[in-house]
């Protein structure tokens, strides 16, 4: 299975209170929802809030609970055909367009299923060789925290009345400064994680993130901070989506076929939110962009995006915290411990981590040595490397946990509904 090492020294109680905590966060982010607003499906790229709540708890349920609990009978028989993904190991399911059908079971009903299997997994804790897929569950609910607030925010984003998921606004990003970089030198770096302790070894980390292994860098260039609204606005207004000496053959098509003009929730000057339509800042970072616009950008500045090996070798050096969240208080942005569920806004901060996720240029592909898990829990990432690009960073919307320079997440050239956004970078 994929690595899922605790941390040095985790007890069972600090198991368990990750698992609380997890579970409580991913119920509070879907509380301000009614049952209409949970249900509905927006696109196949998206799903139901409903169904991300139905899904984490199917994998506690089918991995966990009935895999490893003696006596233990599924809650509903016909669910895990509704809740299962893409395991196909797991037999038929549901059509992932077809989730947004589902006005059955009620989320209602849902919260009752979660609250049993909750109770359930109290007697899985105290087994030490069961950890591991604890963590995995743990972190794969994380990502659907994220998944569930983007998703959401997708679908209120279809109501001309440009619904609030909280009654929320922004604080004004602090002036964006003159770009600056990261030099780098070259010559060989160390990249993934090692699952051995130090660097990003000592914790979490999924299959795909290794193993470790060597990489020649030629000697390059990050930029400090974000590319932001208000510079996005430039590109725009000198014409960028038009002109397409700045774009990639493939890109070009999208951006004639579909009509883009502009980032994804853009209209004049205002952008829609999970807190509705607001003004927009131009120094908070551009997000919502797909790899196309990334890459038309870049070349309109005179610059590149990173390979993802660039951007690891520089995050090294800037390794984001692995606890709680930024400080509420502080207009930052929940993560896996907060008690809370608040609306992700971007910072605005120069750190490599938190902001949006970053687009580099690399293939999502399997590194040296790389060899898939055995069983069903080997088809979370390794039957995705192929046709999409890996972003780095992680969002306003990421759990803080998964902030660690080995991360890798991946996407298709043309999906914006994420909170994807550019760094660029520069050859010296």
């Amino acid at each position: 299975m994929p690595q899922t090492a605790a941390a040095p020294g985790a007890s069972p109680a600090d198991l368990i209170d990750r698992f609380r905590a997890t579970r409580a966060l991913t119920q509070a982010l879907a509380a301000p929802l009614s049952d209409a607003d949970a249900t509905i499906q927006s696109m196949a790229d998206a799903s139901p809030a409903k169904w991300h709540l139905g899904h984490t708890n199917w994998f506690f349920e089918t991995f966990l609970l009935r895999d490893h609990l003696d006596g233990y009978t599924l809650h509903d028989e016909r669910w895990p055909f509704v809740f299962n993904s893409y395991y196909e190991a797991e037999g038929e399911r549901i059509a992932r367009f077809s989730r947004g059908m589902l006005s059955r079971p009620t989320v209602a009903q849902i919260l009752e299923w979660r609250t049993a299997v909750d109770a359930a997994m109290e007697r899985l804790f105290e087994r030490e060789d069961l950890a591991p897929l604890v963590e995995l569950g743990i972190a794969h609910e994380q990502q659907h925290q994220e998944l569930l607030l983007t998703d959401i925010k997708h679908a209120l984003f279809q109501n001309p009345l440009g619904p609030a998921m909280w009654d929320s606004a922004p604080p004004d990003a602090a002036a964006a400064g003159p770009l600056g970089w990261h030099e780098h030198p070259g010559g060989i770096a160390l990249i993934g994680h090692d699952g051995d302790g130090g660097d990003d070894g000592d914790g979490f980390a999924y299959d795909n993130e290794g193993p470790r292994h060597r990489v020649l860098l030629e000697p390059f260039a990050l930029a400090d901070r974000l590319v932001t609204n208000g510079e996005w606005q430039d590109f725009i207004d000198d014409g960028g989506y038009a002109d397409p000496r700045h774009w990639l053959s493939d890109g070009w098509a999208w951006v004639q076929s579909e009509g883009i003009a502009a980032p994804l929730y853009w209209h004049e000057g205002e952008q829609f939110t999970h807190g509705g339509w607001q003004r927009r800042d131009p120094d908070r970072p551009v997000t919502h962009i797909s790899l196309y616009e990334a890459d038309a950008y870049a070349s309109w500045s005179g610059h590149r995006l990173p390979t993802e090996f660039e951007w690891e070798a520089i995050a090294r050096g800037q390794q984001a915290d692995s606890g709680p969240a930024h400080d509420p208080a502080a207009g930052n942005q929940l993560g896996p411990l907060d008690p809370g569920a608040r609306p992700p806004l971007p910072t605005g901060g120069n750190d490599l981590f938190g902001d949006c996720w970053q687009f580099t240029r690399s293939a999502y592909l399997p590194y040296p040595r790389y060899r898939p898990p055995e069983g069903a829990v080997g088809e979370y990432n390794g039957k995705f490397m192929s046709g999409q690009v890996v972003l780095r960073g992680a969002s306003c919307a990421t759990a803080r946990g998964h902030s660690r320079s080995s991360y890798r997440n991946f996407f298709y050239p043309h999906q914006r509904w994420q909170f994807t956004g550019l760094r660029l970078a520069k050859d010296i």
